[in-house]
Order: C-alpha cells, then structure tokens, then sequence
C-alpha cells in the first residue's frame, strides 16, 4: 500500500512506476534551491569558531542566538504573516512547535559538547545527522536506494576525516562524545519535522514559532543549570549578534526555506560542508591548523554526495512554492 504523502515531506514519486508506489527519500535540489544551500553553508560554517571565541556559558549563547533571532523575525512576521498564523491549523502548529523543540534539544545536546569533549570528536559525531535523517525517511516508508545508503557513509566518513577525529576514553569525554551523538539525532529529527510544517508554512511563520520555542527551552535550561545570563564583555557580545545574524538567521532560515523542496535527507548532507567550511574560517581566524586529510577528506565527501544525488530523481513537490 503506498505511503501516505502527509508523512514523507520533502519526498517525491518514483518515476520509473509513474508516480505509483513508495515515495523516493533522496531526490536532486531544485537548481535555486543549490544556491541557497550554499549561502546556509557559509553561514552556519561560521558558528563553532564563533561559539569557540565566544566567553559565555554554551546554553546562553544557544539561548541568546535563538532569541535574538526570534526579535528580529517578530515584527516581519507580524507584518506579513499576521493572517497566516491566526490561521495555522492545529497540526500545523503541533508541527512547528515540535520542531522548535527539536531545534533547542540539538543545540543543548551539540553546544555543551564542545566543552566535553574534542571539538573533533563532537563535530565529527554531529555530522551523523544524515544517516539518522535517511534512516527516518525509511522508517516512515521512503525509498532509499543502495547507492544512496552507500553515499551517505562515504559522506559521514569524509566528514569524520575532515573533522580530525580524535575520541578520548575518559569519563567526561565520553559524555561528550556521547551528548554529540544524540545532536545529531536530534538534528536529523529537527529538519524531519521542519520538511513536514514547510508543506503548508511559509518560511517566516514556520522559522518564527521554531526559533521562539527553541529559545524558550534553552532558557528554561540556562536557568535550571544557573548559566550566567549577562556580565559578558562587548566583545563577547559582538560574536553573539555575529552568530545570530550569519548562522542562526541567515544559515539555519535559508536550509529552512530549501527544506519545501529539497529532502531532509540531502539537506542534512550539504550541511556535512560546515565541516571543512569551519576549518577554513578556524585556520584563517583562530590560527588553527586543518588536519592533514583535508584535502582528500574534501574530495571523498563530495563523491558521497555525487553518488547519493547523482541518479537521483527530481524533486517534484507538492503545492505552489512560496517565496518569503
């Protein structure tokens, strides 16, 4: 019996069985949407050397990220999005927030990570999102092919490389090590769920309630751990608004605009370029050395990608494509 397509967002028919049968999980981007991707890229590819310099507890900086986010959406939305969210179906809204949820419990699993743990090893474990995003895409009754399946462990691999790997043993970083995990876990469950609400809401109202959620969870985890809240210097401060502008709002909005016509699955896969994209910016900015499977490591993570997205179909999504 074919999956419902309510619960396979950002997937499309098989072709070769016109349209009949399981809904494929990986599929190729629009052409717009490659451009977009590379813009969130480059943008959320400058949070974790700005979360490194940043003096300030990690659930604070998730929370103040967030937040600050949600003040600048806040009167956008209101002004184009007012009738949309008085109109937002109670699924719509169970969705939204859900993702929100999803969205602070990666960043209070990934963020306090890197002061557990190797920020290698924590990268390096985050960077299973898509394996997670296939596997609940199969879960939930998608195709995904051999080649695919094969392509996301080369991908996952690469990013390992890239990432310098370097799991300790201790107590305290096998906590991290294991708090990375669940990220991304959470990561892959977060832009599951964003897919599914970007059926029907359009970027802004969706990014909204998600980021206000979010920010609302990890202030109620700033404040049950007692993470200091203020007291930080200008500096810190600066890094903070850097890190809203570039990978909250400008990365993490623009993989939520693709996530309408591009598959959790493959979106979860371009983010795997945060990895060297990160290196680049902690070797020009913080004076740190990439490891020396960069460059290799580089080339293997794009033959992942060829070979999950390179015979794949087209995107073929439902509904009219919104623009906000």
């Amino acid at each position: 019996m074919p999956a419902d397509p309510a619960a396979t967002a950002g997937v499309g028919p098989r072709p070769e069985l016109g349209g009949i049968g399981p809904p494929v999980g990986v599929h190729r981007p629009p052409a717009g949407d490659l451009g977009l991707l590379l813009v969130a890229i480059g943008a959320v590819s400058t949070s974790g050397p700005l979360i490194a310099a940043a003096a300030a507890p990690s659930l604070a900086i998730a929370f103040y990220r967030n937040a600050m986010a949600s003040g600048v959406l806040l009167p956008f939305a209101l002004g184009r999005c007012r009738t949309e969210l008085a109109g937002l179906s109670a699924r719509e809204w169970r969705l939204a927030l859900l993702a929100g949820v999803l969205l602070g419990a990666h960043f209070a699993t990934w963020t306090p990570a890197l002061a557990l743990t190797s920020v290698a090893s924590a990268t390096a474990l985050v960077a299973t999102q898509p394996v997670w995003a296939a596997l609940i895409a199969h879960l939930r009754g998608a195709v995904i092919a051999r080649r695919a399946w094969i392509g996301i462990g080369v991908a996952v691999v690469a990013a390992a490389l890239l990432a310098g790997i370097d799991l300790s043993v201790s107590a305290r970083a096998v906590g991290g090590d294991l708090l990375a995990l669940v990220g991304g876990v959470f990561a892959a469950l977060y832009v599951t769920a964003g897919g599914e609400v970007r059926r029907s809401v359009s970027t802004t109202a969706y990014t909204l309630i998600c980021y206000g959620t979010a920010s609302v969870l990890l202030l109620a985890g700033a404040l049950v751990t007692r993470a200091s809240l203020s007291g930080y210097t200008a500096r810190t401060w600066i890094l903070l608004v850097a890190l809203t502008a570039g990978a909250q709002l400008l990365g993490h909005s623009m993989i939520n605009r693709v996530l309408r016509t591009t598959s959790p699955t493959v979106v979860s896969l371009a983010i795997l370029f945060e990895v060297p994209g990160a290196a680049l910016i902690a070797a020009v900015f913080l004076h740190q050395r990439p490891p020396a499977a960069a460059i290799p490591a580089a080339a293997l993570l794009l033959l992942g990608i060829a070979l999950v997205v390179g015979r794949s179909p087209a995107a073929h999504p439902a509904g009219a494509l919104d623009v906000d």
